[in-house]
């Protein structure tokens, strides 16, 4: 569901606001950056294909997504974190091809 959001945002869809409540350190700057520049704003809207988590503890996860825009499959990783209200929020994302 995370990724969907993501892919939200990165392809215009949903402005990068709408990430502010799911953020926490330099992740909600890294989407600021990465949803002008993306190429996913031109095309049809990206469709998610698979999605691996791998927590590196209990309050963490690494995922990462594949997905098509077009004839082409990407990639898009980012970190969920835990905090101490309990709650999930992405505290980084990278987009294959575009500096974090």
């Amino acid at each position: 569901m995370f990724a969907e959001r993501l892919l939200a945002v990165l392809s215009g869809e949903r402005p990068v606001h709408w990430m502010l409540g799911h953020t926490v350190g330099e992740a909600y700057d890294q989407l600021v950056a990465l949803a002008p520049e993306t190429p996913l704003r031109s095309g049809g809207r990206p469709v998610l294909r698979r999605c691996s988590a791998h927590p590196p503890g209990p309050d963490a996860v690494e995922v990462c997504a594949n997905f098509t825009t077009g004839d082409r499959v990407r990639a898009l990783a980012f970190r969920l974190e835990r905090g101490q209200d309990r709650r999930w929020r992405c505290a980084a994302v990278e987009l294959d091809g575009l500096p974090a």
